[in-house]
């Protein structure tokens, strides 16, 4: 048995209230260059070091505190929907413990769907804990990945 906890940083926003009214839709259609040429599902090794970059970044970040480095990594839609790295913090944190504080983090293949690359992230948590975040990341004008959504997972127990 599985049991899912899917919560997306829009959803989150909203459950926090007077934090934004921004919807899915914003994050959705953020607008993003096509990622370099390659087949659908396929990444090209460029993209999947940037990618990982970013989220291993944003992750060191929130174990620092540091919102602001944080709230760099966020693509302009989550960003305009939080105003503030203390907001988006503040709902990372309540939200996703598990991404906010963590013991140890492992990076799945990514692949990439339309123009956005998902890359999942193998998450144990301070508790034991086990969790499975999907990140989508979309290329800005200027080249770079910035996270535009997070959803995560509760892994069922391994069966020994």
């Amino acid at each position: 048995m599985r049991c899912k906890l899917v919560v997306t940083v829009c959803a989150a926003a909203l459950l926090l209230g007077g934090v934004g009214q921004a919807d899915a839709q914003t994050v959705a259609n953020t607008v993003a260059q096509p990622p370099q040429s390659q087949a659908s599902g396929e990444v090209a090794p460029a993209d999947a070091r940037a990618v990982r970059a970013v989220i291993e970044a944003q992750l060191k970040a929130f174990a620092k505190d540091d919102a602001q480095a944080a709230f760099s990594h966020a693509a302009p839609g989550i960003r305009a929907q939080f105003a503030s790295a203390e907001h988006f913090v503040a709902m990372v944190r309540g939200a996703y413990p598990m991404v906010y504080r963590n013991s140890s983090v492992a990076f799945l293949k990514p692949r990439r769907v339309d123009a956005e690359l998902v890359q999942a992230v193998q998450i144990d948590d301070t508790h034991g804990g086990q969790w499975v975040a999907t990140y989508v990341l979309q290329r800005q004008a200027d080249g770079r990945w910035r996270i535009a959504a997070c959803q995560v997972e509760q892994r069922s127990s391994l069966s020994t």
